[in-house]
């Protein structure tokens, strides 16, 4: 089975795998860089010392009494002799002479040098490399039991070729040092981002475990649950997006409560509403046989379903609105025209008055719409008189208020005036209206962008607030 760590094993392992790998790098180049600067520095004192050593034995003469090219390899020998602590060896490439190298299995046999020299440590090819860079020193490493070296070879004069091995043995144990320090730093850089990644990991990992068990409360239903919120980092902004959304959950569960409830009781408004037109439809129906009741009874039967297509035509208008498919046809409305003909189809005897510019851009059929019935309401069940007061004085909307002088909105109605099927007993005593008139009104003052109130003083007066221009169409 695969593992998979968790997300604090995560954080930590992240961590320390980041700091595990720079420390790496920085290490990999600080080692490089010092051990090549200590390479370099001991390459450096070799050839100067090489240099030094060749220009004085080259100029040293020692007393002798044998042929030149003797002499001259007596000299050198001499002077290298006394150079104390310095390994070299010297080939004498000079034929005739009494030591004179020989070659052996591809390396030249020293003619004279200090004590434990082999012929291994010189190579033919590079002491004929010395010998053809005509005085210029070249070097390469040679490594045998003793430990390695590094040697430098020049032509000292005439067929005469000098080499001095340095012993690289302490350059050695310093790098070798050099990487052991770097090593145990690195271990214990290692060691302190474990712990600061497994504390780091700690502290993220407790506000993530809080908000998911708030998910699963809210999952459970508590929709009340909500995250502290400390700071301003990201797991801050995580903890206000949780209680963002939260709220809208919690708001959005008890929308659809309240929709449930008022679909409940829609229907059952529905059906009463439309029991009582139905079962004198079929009372009437019956009575059309007997000659004496069939001309009241074709009256009452036209009033009543009347009635009921006008509760049809009111339940679709609202079904509409809660499909979100209702029309909405904006075009240049004058507002005291559109008033005047609701007053005359009403015939509510009014007054009106308007103020500023009453022109806007809106639905005339959804306008008259609210207009007609708040006129018929004011009408039905207010007293006269009755005003319309148009106010299009400001900038941005135009208002329309009904005031009559009857007895007011009941006190237990201003807050639900404007639900469905709302209906005071008073109401229901003087009207066969469905309830639905204001809901509707009040869903097309909110296609307009606007909003319908109402208070007592002391008579009802509505207040109609339309914006005279829809920014975008509902």
């Amino acid at each position: 089975m695969t593992w998979r760590p968790g997300l604090r094993a995560s954080i930590a392992l992240i961590l320390v795998l980041t700091t595990v790998g720079a420390t790496a790098a920085m290490g990999f180049a600080v080692y490089h860089l010092q051990a090549g600067s200590a390479r370099d520095r001991f390459v450096n004192s070799a050839l100067i010392g090489f240099r030094s050593d060749i220009r004085q034995a080259t100029q040293y003469r020692a007393p002798c009494d044998l042929g030149p090219a003797d002499c001259r390899a007596y000299s050198l020998d001499s002077y290298m002799s006394g150079r104390l602590g310095i390994t070299w060896a010297l080939v004498d490439l000079i034929p005739g002479t009494k030591r004179t190298s020989g070659k052996r299995d591809g390396h030249y046999l020293p003619s004279m040098g200090r004590t434990g020299m082999r012929a291994g440590q010189l190579p033919v090819a590079e002491i004929d490399r010395a010998l053809a860079a005509n005085g210029a020193p070249v070097t390469y490493s040679y490594r045998d039991g003793n430990g390695s070296y590094f040697v430098v070879a020049g032509k000292a004069t005439g067929g005469f070729v000098l080499a001095e091995f340095y012993s690289t043995g302490q350059l050695d144990r310093e790098v070798s040092r050099l990487r052991g320090q770097l090593l145990l730093i690195a271990a214990a850089v290692t060691v302190v981002a474990a712990v600061i990644g497994i504390l780091a990991a700690r502290r993220i990992q407790r506000p993530v475990r809080t908000a998911a068990t708030a998910a699963r409360r809210l999952g459970a239903g508590a929709l009340d649950t909500r995250l502290e919120v400390h700071g301003s980092d990201e797991l801050a902004e995580l903890a206000g997006s949780f209680n963002t959304m939260a709220q809208r959950l919690g708001e959005s569960i008890e929308e659809l409560r309240r929709k449930d409830i008022q679909q409940r009781r829609f229907v059952a408004d529905v059906a009463h509403d439309l029991r009582t037109p139905m079962a004198s439809l079929l009372a009437l129906t019956e009575n059309l046989d007997n000659p004496d009741t069939r001309e009241r009874s074709l009256e009452l039967l036209d009033t009543q379903i009347r009635r009921l297509s006008a509760l049809v035509e009111d339940l679709l208008e609202i079904s509409r609105f809660d499909a979100g498919v209702a029309e909405f046809r904006p075009e240049p409305i004058d507002l005291t025209e559109l008033v005047t003909d609701a007053a005359e189809l009403t015939e509510a005897g009014v007054t009106i008055d308007s103020v500023g510019r009453t022109a806007l851009h809106g639905d005339p059929r959804r306008l008259h719409t609210i207009v007609r019935n708040l006129l018929a309401n004011a009408k039905a069940h207010g007293a006269p008189p009755i005003t319309v007061t148009i106010d299009g004085s400001a900038a941005e909307q135009v208002s329309v208020t009904v005031a009559d002088s009857g007895p007011g909105i009941p006190e237990e109605l201003t807050g639900v005036l404007f639900d469905r099927f709302v209906r005071g007993d008073r109401t229901r005593s003087h009207t066969e209206g469905s309830g639905l008139g204001l809901a509707i009104a009040g869903e097309n003052a909110a296609l307009h962008g606007g909003r319908i109130t109402v208070h007592n003083a002391p008579g009802a007066v509505f207040t109609l607030t339309v914006a005279r221009r829809i920014a975008t169409e509902p």
